[in-house]
C-alpha cells in the first residue's frame, strides 16, 4: 500500500516541525506548564495563522478541505514536542460533533471561531463512576420549556481551564447505561450555574472538575438528535482516539531516539552503556514497538471512514497496541537513563509521563480488548 503522504500534509508537517523545534523547546515547555496558565495562547493563534486548526474541515464548513490523516500528521508533530495545546478538544472533539451533526447555525457560530482560534472547546463526558462508558451518566439534561436544564459532574476535563465553550453529554431520557436517552449539548462555559476546580494533571496538562447546577440551555444548544448522542459520541471519540495515537507515536520516537543518544553518552565501566548488548536489545524492542504502533495507528486513521463495526475494531487495536507500546517504550527510556530519568530537568520523564496518560484517556488497553473482542 501506499503510505506516501501528500504534498500539503508534508508542507503542514514541515512547518509544524520547524514551529516545534524553534518555539517549543524544552526549557520553554518546562516555564510554561510551571506558569499560572498553563499554556501559551500565542501559540494557538500561530496555529490559527497557519491554518493548523482549520486542516481537518471542509472547504464548505470553512476549513481548508482536510480530514483525519491531516489531524493525523498534525498530532504526530504534536506529540514529538509534547506540546500541550488544546488540539484534540477544541479541533477533533467539539469539531467532530459540529460537523457530523450541527446545524447549519451551530456550524456557522462555531466552527468558524475554531478556526479563528477565537475559540477553544473542552469536551466534559467523563463522570467519576462512569469508567469507560459513555452511556454511564449521572449528568441529566431536563426539558424546562423549549430548553433544558443541565445538572452534574464532569471529571477530568482536560483543557476546560482555557476553554470559552463545552460540549457536553448528559441523559434526556432512559435509565442509567441505556443507550438510548444520551444527548449532547454545546454551551459557553460561563453560562450561570456552570463552576470548575481546575488542577494540573501529572503529565503537564490542565483540566477541571465541572459542575452544572441548574444550567439553563436552550433548544439551540443541543447537537443531533435528542436521546440519539452516544453512537454520535463514539463516532467522535474514535477519531479522537487515533489522533491520540499519533500523538504517542510522535513521543514514543522522540523518547527512543533520546534514549539511543543518551546510551552513546553515557559511560560505565569506562565504556559507553550503549556498547552493552543487553540494552541494545532493548532498544531494539523499543524500535520494533513503535513501528507497530506507527501502522495500527495508520490501520485505525484510514478505517475511520469504514462502516461502525469495523472502524471500532481498528481502532481499539491500535489503542490497545499503542499503548502497550506506549507503556514498553516509556518504561524502558526511563530505565536505561537511570536516575536521570525520574528528574524534572530530564525531559525523558517528561514523555514517560504522557505516555502513561495516554493509556487512560478514552479508555485504557484492557477497556478496547474487551470492546474488539465483543466486535469479533
Amino acid at each position: 500500500m501506499d503510505f506516501n503522504f501528500t504534498e500539503e500534509q508534508q508542507m503542514v508537517r514541515d512547518g509544524l516541525s520547524r514551529l516545534v523545534r524553534e518555539q517549543y523547546d524544552w526549557e520553554t515547555r518546562r516555564k510554561t506548564i510551571a506558569g499560572g496558565a498553563g499554556w501559551r495562547p500565542e501559540i494557538w493563534s500561530q496555529l490559527a495563522e497557519l491554518g493548523i486548526l482549520g486542516m481537518p474541515f471542509s472547504e464548505g464548513d470553512g476549513g481548508f478541505g482536510g480530514g483525519a490523516v491531516d489531524a493525523m500528521v498534525i498530532m504526530e508533530e504534536f506529540g514529538k514536542g509534547l506540546v500541550i495545546e488544546p488540539f484534540i478538544p477544541t479541533v477533533v472533539c467539539a469539531g467532530g460533533f459540529l460537523k457530523h451533526a450541527g446545524t447549519a447555525a451551530q456550524k456557522e457560530e462555531h466552527i468558524g471561531a475554531i478556526v479563528s482560534g477565537s475559540a477553544v472547546f473542552a469536551f466534559a463526558y467523563a463522570e467519576p463512576k462512569g469508567r469507560y462508558d459513555y452511556a454511564d451518566l449521572e449528568t441529566t439534561a431536563r426539558k424546562d420549556g423549549s430548553g433544558y436544564v443541565i445538572n452534574g459532574h464532569k471529571a477530568v476535563v482536560f483543557g476546560a481551564p482555557w476553554a470559552s465553550h463545552l460540549v457536553v453529554t448528559a441523559r434526556t431520557g432512559g435509565e442509567r447505561r441505556d443507550r438510548s436517552g444520551v444527548s449532547v449539548f454545546v454551551l459557553a462555559k460561563d453560562t450561570p450555574g456552570v463552576t470548575t476546580r481546575d488542577y494540573v494533571t501529572v503529565d503537564g496538562r490542565r483540566a477541571s472538575e465541572v459542575y452544572f447546577e441548574n444550567v439553563s440551555v436552550p433548544a439551540e444548544a443541543l447537537i443531533g438528535a435528542e436521546g440519539e448522542g452516544l453512537a454520535l459520541i463514539e463516532r467522535v471519540t474514535d477519531e479522537a482516539i487515533a489522533a491520540l495515537c499519533a500523538e504517542a507515536c510522535g513521543a514514543m520516537k522522540v523518547a527512543h531516539a533520546m534514549t539511543v543518544e543518551y546510551s552513546r553518552q553515557r559511560k560505565q565501566f569506562g565504556v559507553p552503556i550503549g556498547s552493552f548488548q543487553v540494552l541494545q536489545h532493548r532498544m531494539v524492542d523499543m524500535y520494533t514497538s513503535y513501528e507497530q504502533a506507527v501502522s495500527l495507528t495508520y490501520l485505525a486513521t484510514l478505517r475511520l471512514g469504514s462502516e461502525e463495526v469495523e472502524r471500532k475494531k481498528a481502532v481499539s487495536a491500535a489503542k490497545v497496541g499503542v499503548g502497550q507500546a506506549a507503556r514498553l517504550i516509556g518504561q524502558e527510556a526511563v530505565q536505561i537513563h537511570g536516575g536521570n530519568g525520574v528528574t524534572d530537568e530530564y525531559a525523558i520523564g517528561h514523555y514517560f509521563k504522557r505516555l502513561t496518560i495516554f493509556d487512560s484517556e478514552f479508555g485504557n488497553v484492557d477497556h478496547h480488548l474487551k470492546r474488539h473482542v465483543a466486535l469479533s
